[in-house]
């Protein structure tokens, strides 16, 4: 199998993450805060660690302040349902995923307003365009670091800076990106940083979580047992037990810190530089190929590991079909939940084929995947 999907979700993971999946899993005899024996310390301990491994990793000051959650739409509700009030207003981009659009079309109900800055056809922002859009009740800008659709790399330390300057709150969501490109919460001005575990970082399923910088103006979004202050009918202030309300998935959360060690010990500019280099040979080879239409930046540095495409006279879907029962290669096709992006590339009405390499693939694999394409353009045509 030639796995060409790690925008969905990242495959295989490093083999330390499976083995401390297992081990965790076969040993832990506790749940965090919910004892005093070696299994639920070792939890405690286990969490803890990934916890300051994140903080390191996003250069965040105060690692009580990252609040896991089960991925990253989770942790975007959180912060939207956490910190708008009724006539705030937010600025999106025409590129967000549904895991934004929809949590502040419901909040529409609540009286909150959100503005959409368009997008050029390959996906890039201008940042003027978001100064613009700011209204005098503003409350959150909210942008994703690349687009799942196109793999665009949107302007986030200009718009941080932005954002900074109107004393705005700033939501970045990272699923894209964290584990491929560096993030600097003080750099970009990030007040609010969604990420999630089982692409770029290399983790499980079932992890993710949210950084957050000034947790007074923002409510929980679950509230119950915690295993700390529970004498109080409140919830308790102290982090980061206000927003991680139930048992806590300790086996995950320390497979995830094994993912963040192997990008730690291989190398971010390594891992940047081998999806950069596949994502290049594809952009290269499709580029010539009658009837395939690339979507996104013609540069293969403005975008992360992610390429879509469309091919005449042929469905996405099917297309995505051929390639997994002709040559076992496992794409993704549709509108990828984000409708907004495909309606600003023009693809609302066919979906596009997407082929998302990882840091596990190699050019052999890039070089099957475009012979593969121009054999079924072959058949296409013959068709």
């Amino acid at each position: 199998m030639i796995y060409l999907n790690n925008a969905a979700t990242s495959w295989p993971k490093p083999e330390t993450v499976y083995q401390t999946a297992d081990v965790f899993l076969r040993n832990l005899s506790g749940s965090v805060n919910r004892g005093v024996n070696k299994g639920a310390l070792d939890a405690g301990l286990a969490v803890l660690e990934t916890r300051e491994l994140l903080a390191a990793f996003f250069n965040i000051r105060e690692p009580e302040k990252i609040i896991f959650t089960g991925n990253a739409t989770q942790a975007l509700n959180l912060a939207l349902q956490g910190l708008l009030k009724k006539g705030d207003h937010v600025i999106i981009s025409s590129m967000e995923h549904n895991a934004v659009v929809r949590p502040l079309y419901a909040l529409q109900e609540k009286g909150i307003d959100f503005s959409v800055v368009s997008c050029s056809a390959d996906g890039t922002l201008d940042p003027g365009a978001v100064e613009r859009a700011i209204e005098p009740h503003t409350r959150l800008i909210c942008l994703t670091h690349a687009s799942n659709v196109t793999g665009t790399i949107m302007p986030i330390v200009e718009v941080g800076e932005i954002a900074r300057r109107h004393r705005l709150q700033y939501l970045v969501d990272t699923a894209q990106t964290a584990g491929e490109i560096p993030i600097d919460v003080e750099a970009a001005g990030i007040t609010l940083l969604a990420f999630t575990g089982h692409k770029g970082l290399l983790g499980p399923p079932g992890t993710g979580g949210l950084y957050i910088r000034d947790p007074d103006v923002v409510s929980p979004l679950i509230y119950g047992g915690t295993g700390s202050h529970s004498e109080l009918p409140e919830q308790p202030e102290v982090l980061p037990d206000k927003y991680e309300s139930g048992t806590i998935n300790a086996p995950a959360i320390a497979a995830l810190g094994a993912g963040i060690k192997f990008i730690q010990e291989t190398g971010l500019e390594k891992i940047r530089r081998h999806t950069l280099e596949l994502t290049a040979m594809l952009l290269e080879g499709l580029k010539g190929m009658p009837g395939v239409t690339v979507y996104g930046p013609a540069q293969p540095e403005k975008r992360v590991g992610v390429v879509s495409i469309n091919i005449r006279g042929l469905g996405a879907g099917e297309a995505a079909i051929w390639l997994a029962e002709h040559y076992d290669i496992v794409t993704r096709s549709g509108l990828h939940c984000a409708p907004l992006a495909h309606r600003t590339i023009g693809t609302l009405n066919t979906g596009t084929l997407r082929l998302s390499p990882g840091y596990f693939n190699t050019p052999a694999e890039i070089e099957t995947a475009l012979e593969a394409i121009k054999k079924l353009i072959e058949v296409v045509g013959g068709a």
